[in-house]
């Protein structure tokens, strides 16, 4: 028996993605999230620093089209050195 799927694929979904503050960080975290989401627009990253200005997080809205591609984008992004969450 399959579990029922809790999202309906292909569907807009955020993810929030935190790391300190650098000029790189938002280049990059788009980078690795066009790498699993090619049709990934940069138009649809908010970004903001926090009240100190030592983090930074973005919300990336991604087009996903599987739980598969969700799992890797979180896998790419949690992995990755700039990065210190993922939700």
């Amino acid at each position: 028996m399959t579990t029922p799927e809790l999202i309906e694929y292909p569907c807009d979904f955020p993810i929030k993605v935190m790391g300190a503050t650098r000029d790189d960080f938002a280049q990059t975290i788009v980078e690795v999230v066009r790498a699993h989401a090619p049709d990934f627009d940069v138009a649809a990253v908010e970004m903001r620093a926090s009240s100190g200005g030592k983090y930074i997080s973005l919300t990336c809205t991604v087009r996903a089209t599987s739980r598969a591609q969700l799992d890797d984008i979180y896998r790419a992004l949690t992995s990755h050195s700039f990065v210190k969450v993922v939700l």
